[in-house]
């Protein structure tokens, strides 16, 4: 993949966001599919509230875009940031956690928001 020159600017605040490592783990799970903040607490392990403020600063950064169904909350990756190549490169670079939404959806704790 040829990544497109960014600005500085751009490059650093994407890099900042992705450098929390509870961030980086989101946007794992958020690449592989939509993902519901509740299903996040549970392959994170982090409470519902600190999810929400590390996926509050993806928003805000453009990183991620959100979409309401009935009372829950989706993110999905924004495909349109400017510097979506470059988290995409990083995150192919890292181990797949396809695994854990498996065992996630096999344990029945990913229907408690898909209803």
């Amino acid at each position: 993949m040829m990544l497109k020159p960014q600005s500085i600017q751009q490059t650093s605040q994407t890099l900042k966001l992705l450098g929390d490592s509870n961030r980086l783990r989101m946007m794992q799970f958020i690449y592989e599919r939509e993902c519901c903040v509740c299903e996040l607490v549970e392959l994170i392990n982090l409470s519902q509230p600190a999810i929400s403020q590390h996926l509050r600063k993806l928003r805000d950064g453009g990183l991620v875009m959100e979409q309401r169904k009935g009372s829950w909350v989706f993110y999905r990756m924004n495909d349109e940031h400017a510097t979506i190549e470059l988290i995409k490169e990083i995150l192919q670079s890292l181990p797949s956690v396809q695994g854990e939404l498996d065992e996630l959806e096999q344990d029945g704790l990913n229907v408690i928001c898909h209803k």
